[in-house]
């Protein structure tokens, strides 16, 4: 249970009251924030148990509690659409009823309805207002302390670079996916699983889409090679000699890491070679 109502975050209160309007929630420090109507399940809410939810402010500047929850919390970075435009600032749609606003001292460039832009969620420490900022850079952290090279991270993809991708790097860290590297389709705005590959001296972190060490990502390639052949009855019609591209369409694999998967699967007897292609041995 919350000691205090935090805004942009997921409280966890204790159920106070009914009334009319919505139940009231409150913290360990008996501040009160209402739940409307909307977002009452009665038969999960008694009172005095302790739910979760979502703390914001409505379009009349209201701290509320919703159940549902945003694409992008305070302190983190999201993908969001333009939704209208003003002559003081643009808004956001941002998964709640009250769209995100982008003051216009925090647009890089014009906002366009329709367009889509990372941005990270912000406070103003003295409306207590969130919004969103399309100034990112300052946000970025390049003390690496306690980071390790081959640890799981959660990655957004920023933009398209000539190396490769740019990502943020739990909501903290800018980051660098190398195209020579990645073998399936990303776009900006996708949220991905990496792995530390180098931390750089000037704070910024190499990454991969696979776990670092020729044995753990042979077994990537391995669990992907045969799960394919599995969703497409066991049989696909490629093997080492095919081309190149035909085998990056298939299986988001090199020829060189796709020969060498094979090589790998057929010496521990989980595929065949038949005809022009492989098939998946019915133990498997």
């Amino acid at each position: 249970m919350n000691r205090t109502i935090e805004i942009g975050k997921i409280n966890y209160l204790r159920v106070e009251r009914d009334t009319d309007y919505g139940l009231f929630l409150r913290a360990e420090n008996f501040e009160e924030v209402l739940l409307p109507n909307a977002y009452v399940m009665e038969d999960e809410m008694p009172i005095g148990s302790v739910i979760e939810v979502f703390i914001y402010t409505d379009s009349e500047d209201r701290i509320v509690a919703t159940t549902r929850y945003p694409y992008a919390m305070l302190g983190e970075f999201g993908y969001f659409t333009v939704v209208d435009y003003q002559q003081y600032g643009a808004f956001v749609n941002w998964g709640l009823p009250k769209d995100l606003f982008v003051p216009l001292s925090q647009q890089k460039c014009h906002f366009n309805i329709g367009n889509k832009f990372i941005l990270r969620v912000c406070v103003d420490k003295e409306t207590g207002r969130l919004y969103g900022t399309h100034k990112i850079g300052k946000w970025l952290s390049y003390e690496t302390d306690g980071l390790e090279k081959n640890q799981k991270v959660a990655v957004l993809v920023l933009s398209k670079t000539p190396l490769g991708y740019k990502v943020i790097v739990e909501n903290l860290y800018e980051g660098m996916l190398f195209d020579n590297e990645i073998f399936e389709s990303l776009s900006v705005g996708d949220r991905k699983e990496a792995y530390i590959k180098n931390i750089r001296k000037d704070g910024k972190l190499d990454l991969a889409l696979q776990p670092i060490g020729k044995k753990s990502t042979s077994d990537v390639y391995e669990r992907k090679v045969l799960a394919l052949l599995k969703d497409r009855g066991g049989f696909i019609a490629l093997n080492s000699k095919s081309n190149a591209e035909d085998i990056m369409k298939v299986f988001a694999l090199s020829k060189k890491s796709f020969k060498r998967t094979l090589t790998s699967l057929i010496s521990d007897k989980k595929i065949l070679l038949e005809g022009n292609g492989i098939r998946v041995l019915q133990e498997v």
